[in-house]
């Protein structure tokens, strides 16, 4: 029998190029204003329209800055992509939530809150992280700006379809593990190029344990390990967060797409290209050292010897040493937000850890939440009072300190405790240091002022 991932693409194929790619019909594209003006001008000069503009969707989050967002934007070349966004969405006929809109914030935690990424879906999106929406049951990949431009025209994509790949983690997590730790480790034992060529198939008794907001977060982080994007086969915890959001079906339609989405699974028989299995006892809170996502270890652990000269590279870069403990690391700034860990549920986690405690005066914290909904669930549940009495200030939506395109940038040699996706060189400002962490690990180096482990905050 097919997996999954069969299942779902080959049912969107319109036609097969011998020796050559599947065109593929495309559900649902997501634009932000960073990769989709040459697709909106090259649509221009070819005089063509949008061919099913109801199934696209834009929004500003890269280069919107996170105070402020009543004001014009100060930076020329922020506001010149986001005014263009604007205005080809409305030369275009599609659907635009520009900032301070109710439904604006990172795109890829839009999608899922809106009921917009459904199950059995194909997503696309000019964005590498496109992959989170998979945790839906979607199959969701980022593509090129040539790709955007083509599925404007022909709501369909030239593209090879990938190996498949199955990741099973079996067992229960640790108390203070979070899917962020799973996702970690994951890269950690299989590297960033470990799933090159594949699409990913999550499975297994822990992620299934798992929350949606941990899902999308392990789904996220796909592509760090060099997958085309991964997946969760959805089951009655979709089907309950989609429950009754905007965009998601109602009535008789509803029942009718859950009884569909219900076949969404790998038979037992499936045949999968690759397959591996983790143990969820062997995954601790997790902390990158070095420049690429894959070089993490255990937070209780020790900084591994450089294997090469690119691993020697990371290691002076951030100004670590081979055989020095993660622990005790003094941090400048404390990131929480991102696509990868910008939802409620970690907000909660951020503030189980600062309750009661205060923001350490030599840490500079950002906390942005994913979008103006996350911003409102933290106001309606308090949050917003527990991290004001803990010193800390929340910021308004937007991708922030994830990437160097805004006002959020850490400075040359400064370390961030981070909760997004990626710790390449200058990812968050030209020479900043980057650990990757989870938001409970993050809020142990707010409060303390160095990475600290957080199960000791915890009493775990």
């Amino acid at each position: 029998m097919n997996t999954l991932f069969d299942k779902i693409w080959d049912k969107h194929v319109v036609s097969h190029v011998d020796d050559g790619p599947d065109m593929l019909y495309i559900d649902r594209l997501y634009a932000h204003e960073v990769t989709s003006p040459q697709a909106f001008e090259g649509l221009r000069q070819r005089g063509l329209q949008c061919f099913r503009p109801e199934r696209i969707f834009c929004m500003p989050d890269h280069n919107t800055p996170t105070h402020d967002q009543d004001k014009p934007i100060a930076d020329p070349v922020s506001k010149k992509q986001v005014d263009t966004l604007a205005r080809n969405a409305a030369d275009f006929g599609v659907t635009h939530w520009g900032m301070l809109h109710p439904n604006n914030g990172i795109i890829h935690v839009v999608g899922p809150e809106q009921g917009l990424s459904l199950p059995g879906m194909t997503i696309v999106c000019g964005d590498s992280h496109t992959s989170t929406h998979g945790a839906v049951g979607a199959v969701a990949f980022g593509i090129g700006t040539s790709e955007v431009e083509m599925v404007m025209a022909s709501q369909c994509i030239l593209q090879a379809k990938p190996k498949s790949m199955r990741i099973n983690v079996e067992g229960e997590l640790k108390p203070g593990v979070t899917a962020k730790d799973v996702a970690l480790y994951l890269m950690s034992q299989l590297t960033t190029s470990g799933a090159t060529g594949y699409f990913v198939e999550y499975a297994g008794s822990t992620v299934r344990s798992l929350s949606m907001e941990g899902r999308l977060t392990l789904c996220n982080l796909s592509i760090e390990m060099g997958a085309r994007g991964g997946f969760i086969a959805p089951d009655e915890k979709t089907f309950a967060y989609l429950k009754g959001r905007p965009y998601a079906p109602t009535g008789q339609a509803w029942d009718e797409a859950v009884a569909a989405w219900s076949e969404l699974r790998s038979g037992d028989d499936a045949v999968f290209d690759k397959e591996v299995t983790f143990q969820a006892a062997d995954i601790e809170p997790m902390i990158t050292y070095g420049t690429n996502p894959g070089m993490g270890v255990g937070i209780t652990q020790c900084i591994p010897a450089p294997q090469n000269a690119s691993d020697e590279k990371a290691l002076r870069y951030m100004q670590f040493a081979a055989g020095e403990a993660m622990l005790g690391k003094p941090v400048d700034y404390v990131f929480l937000g991102a696509c990868t860990n910008g939802r409620i549920e970690d907000f909660r986690a951020f503030a189980s850890v600062v309750r009661g405690r205060h923001k350490h005066p030599a840490v500079t914290a950002w906390l942005v939440p994913g979008s103006w909904h996350v911003l409102q669930q933290i106001k309606d549940e308090g949050i917003d009072q527990v991290l004001q009495e803990a010193g800390f200030a929340l910021r308004q939506p937007g991708c922030s300190a994830c990437l160097a395109m805004n006002d959020d940038k850490v400075p040359a040699g400064k370390l961030a405790v981070s909760t997004s996706n990626r710790n390449f060189e200058g990812r968050q400002g030209p020479g900043s240091r980057t650990c990757l962490a989870s938001p409970l690990t993050a809020a142990a180096a707010a409060v303390t002022g160095c990475i600290t482990d957080p199960r000791e905050l915890l009493g775990l």
